[in-house]
């Protein structure tokens, strides 16, 4: 993968290259500086989201730490992403509501990679109906050619990979190719893989989103949701979401903060949550009760090469079904010590849930449709945290004994 690269050209000190980690800790003051020099910004904007705004944080009556909290948030992730620009919302809804807006129009059409039904599905689904666009399904990661679903008003690809629950890859350089050959924008979901072990944009996606809750915060303490990808594209949906009122997008204070605090730990964070859950995994495929395991590193994914070519680590996000099926399913999850029982994921602490917390319990409207698969009930999802994996594993064999 290519390295992302802070370059200082402006002649008055030695070039310099900066490893994912230092940037994630160090790179939302560096790449302020650095474009406060090249470009003679306020050095509190960083990569200028909006100049109206770097006005509006520097100058003396009109301060707003908001602002410059969201600014040096979207430096540091628009950079870690290797976008030009990137965007902050309170909530990953926010965001892709004013993403969709910003590339569709009512009666276009978004083409969904077509994955589990959960509560992401529908509220896609939902949020598109909401502004008027149709919604139709591909399933990229059987390599399905998008040409069949295209109409004269499709304008979007919008992926998930990894997909949840069950970690479905999709080959983001084969649909961008596609895509890009008929005007469409490609935007990523990129929350379960983290620009630690994935950057979409490398590989040839136009815009990527994330919801803050899970690997980039990290602590289960803080919510919201980001665009990052080309100024242009950027720009056009942060005119949509402020709109005539001028409306600020961004998250608070304390929230920013927090996930920039979150920032600063992620390349620690996702060597170790991807090193136990591949640890897991592959245990959990040796044990007898065990029917299947995904796990987009393991040699039996069906897409573990293309996993492999397009990120660098499998992430923290384990499914496995049982050989008896879902009536031991919610017992083998009551006997867990060191799970949390969760339908969040992406935090420090491990967590599981299974595939009616992820459907019938929210009451997804969308089961049975041709717009996602409807989840077996025996699935469990394991997101790994960072307790030492030989007790994650010790406490799951307790759990499956017996079976």
């Amino acid at each position: 993968m290519t390295k992302n690269v802070l370059n200082d050209d402006d002649g008055d000190e030695a070039g310099f290259d900066l490893g994912f980690a230092t940037r994630a800790i160090r790179g939302d003051r560096e790449t302020m500086l650095a474009s406060a020099r090249m470009h003679g910004a306020n050095p509190l904007c960083g990569r200028l989201i909006d100049d109206q705004d770097c006005i509006r944080s520097s100058s003396g009556k009109q301060d707003n730490p908001s602002i410059a909290a969201n600014a040096g948030l979207a430096a540091s992730l628009t950079g870690l992403e290797g976008a030009e620009a990137g965007l902050i919302f309170g909530s990953g809804l926010a965001a892709l509501t004013a993403l969709f807006r910003a590339t569709t129009s009512p009666g276009d059409r978004v083409l969904v990679q077509k994955s589990a039904c959960t509560a992401t599905s529908e509220l896609i689904q939902a949020t598109l109906a909401s502004i008027g666009v149709d919604m139709a399904v591909v399933d990229f990661a059987a390599g399905h050619n998008l040409r069949d679903a295209l109409n004269g008003r499709t304008r979007v690809i919008y992926l998930e990979t990894p997909s949840n629950p069950l970690n479905s890859i999709v080959d983001i350089t084969a649909v961008s190719v596609q895509a890009h050959g008929h005007g469409l924008v490609v935007a990523v979901d990129n929350t379960f893989a983290s620009p630690v072990l994935q950057r979409p944009i490398e590989h040839g996606a136009d815009v990527v989103f994330h919801s803050f809750a899970k690997y980039i915060n990290g602590h289960g303490d803080a919510m919201g949701g980001g665009i990052f990808g080309g100024r242009e594209l950027i720009l056009r949906t942060q005119a949509v979401a402020t709109g005539a009122a001028n409306r600020q997008t961004g998250l608070n204070v304390d929230a920013a903060h927090l996930i920039q605090r979150g920032l600063k730990t992620l390349a620690l964070r996702m060597e170790k949550h991807s090193l136990s859950a591949h640890a897991i995994a592959l245990t959990l495929e040796s044990h007898p009760a065990v029917k299947w395991v995904r796990y987009p590193f393991l040699a039996s994914h069906p897409d573990a090469a293309t996993a492999k070519r397009q990120m660098s680590a499998g992430s923290g996000m384990i499914a496995f079904g049982l050989k008896a099926g879902d009536t031991v399913t919610r017992q083998v999850v009551e006997r867990l010590r060191l799970f949390t029982a969760s339908v969040s994921a992406g935090e420090v602490g491990s967590l599981v849930c299974t595939s009616a917390d992820l459907s019938s319990a929210r009451h997804i409207s969308l089961q049975g449709s041709e717009l996602c698969e409807t989840l077996g009930q025996d699935v469990v999802r394991l997101s790994i945290g960072l307790e030492d994996a030989e007790d994650l594993v010790e406490d799951l064999w307790g759990a499956l004994s017996g079976l």
